[in-house]
């Protein structure tokens, strides 16, 4: 244990650096894989100076190999492939620089770029990525779209033509940057937080002609596929591919098979929504014109129907039958009363027949008596009504008789 540092007594540079490379090469000899970058080569040169970076994240470390080493790979080295490399630590006392000593390389093979990419492809599955309900859907007539693409490359160039030729007003808002490559993943990112954050820009077109695999690994990044997911704005993975397709397809809103494919299926074609208005148009006029010819052939024959023709005709028909029912009402009283009127004068003339006045004009008379105690005079039927002395009424045909009976005699 070494002792500790104070002010007074602190370390010369010259032994922090020993001792920093004493406990790097305790390391000893390590596999490391990653993406080369700033490769610097030249045959007349002992040693190559690379840089390796992780994809995932803003990480690199320095490698210093022999240049027969890389002279002797089968294909030349170049930035952006995947490698694996086997080399010890090292870290350079004199001028405090760390770097891996480099004595294999190794190309890390299709095969398994494969099988990582389909195990990227299954996390992120799992995580919801790829959810159909979290695609957002495409503006129907975007105002401005963004496109991120290779400058000056045949997937700009098809994109741009196709769109302005299916809706000239469209416009476009065109950021360039590598689209393979260890700087494809950082710039591809920072263009689209870019783009999503205009309120301008509708939709984000990423888009790339075909490749191998190993050209197309920047579009099944993990960081690539992240920042997709996070923006608020659609995007559109158009990479012209193998059918191994990279993972942004699958994280992104909608998948086109081509830079031109992309175009039109973000850009209406101006033609043929004119035609389908024209269409719709024809069709609405059609089906107008119909309606208002039912209805019309309707209308007339309804007016056609004689109470329509003559408003009129069926309040005088009821008028006409009102009339007849009320003189056929006249007619029925009148007879009811005459023969009511026969009735009750045949039944005056009966009664007036059978009547008291008529018998008494006949010469005969009622006779009552009229009792003492001031009680009502009663019709004298039998002679014991009337004994000797009793006051008797006798009513005639025109007037009455007063009289005493004098004596009673019963008939035998």
């Amino acid at each position: 244990m070494s002792a500790a540092t104070t002010p007074d007594s602190p370390w010369p540079v010259r032994e922090v650096n020993a001792k920093v490379k004493a406990w790097i090469e305790k390391l000893g000899h390590i596999w490391v894989e990653g993406q080369l970058t700033q490769v610097n080569v030249k045959p007349t040169w002992k040693l190559s100076y690379l840089t390796l970076r992780d994809p995932e994240a803003e990480a690199s470390v320095q490698l210093t190999c022999p240049t027969s080493l890389i002279q002797g790979f089968p294909s030349p080295l170049k930035d952006g492939d995947r490698v694996v490399v086997y080399g010890k630590p090292a870290f350079y006392a004199g001028r405090g620089s760390f770097s891996l000593w480099v004595t294999d390389i190794r190309a890390v093979g299709v095969g398994e770029l494969l099988a990582r990419i389909e195990r990227l492809r299954q996390q992120l599955a799992s995580e919801g990525l790829f959810d159909a309900d979290r695609k957002k859907p495409l503006p129907f007539l975007p105002n401005r779209v963004g496109l991120i693409t290779g400058r000056g490359s045949a997937a700009e160039r098809d994109v741009l033509a196709v769109s302005q030729s299916r809706w000239p007003e469209v416009q476009f808002e065109v950021i360039n940057t590598a689209v393979q490559g260890a700087s494809a993943v950082p710039e591809i990112i920072e263009a689209l937080e870019k783009l999503d954050a205009n309120p301008a820009v509708d939709v984000i077109i990423i888009a790339r002609g075909g490749g191998s695999v190993e050209d197309l690994l920047p579009f099944s990044e993990e960081a690539l596929q992240r920042a997709v997911a996070q923006a608020t704005t659609p995007v559109v993975s158009a990479i012209g591919h193998e059918p191994d397709n990279p993972v942004l397809d699958n994280v992104a809103d909608l998948r086109a098979a081509t830079p031109t494919d992309a175009a039109k299926k973000v850009v209406p074609d101006v033609a043929a929504e004119r035609q389908l208005v024209a269409e719709l148009r024809s069709r609405s006029r059609a089906a107008l014109r119909g309606w208002v010819e039912r209805e019309s052939r309707g209308l007339a024959n309804i007016r056609s129907r004689p109470v329509l023709a003559n408003p009129h005709s069926l309040i005088e028909v009821r008028a006409e039958e009102i009339a007849r029912a009320v003189k056929y009402l006249r007619r029925e009283i009148t007879t009811a009363l005459k023969s009511a009127k026969n009735e009750t004068a045949a039944l005056r003339a009966q009664i007036s027949t059978l009547g008291p006045a008529a018998t008494l004009a006949r010469g005969y008379a009622v006779v009552q008596v009229v009792p003492r105690d001031g009680s009502p005079a009663e019709v004298v039927t039998t002679v014991e009504q009337s004994p000797p002395g009793s006051q008797l009424r006798i009513r005639v045909g025109d007037g009455a008789i007063v009289a005493a009976a004098m004596s009673a005699q019963k008939s035998n």
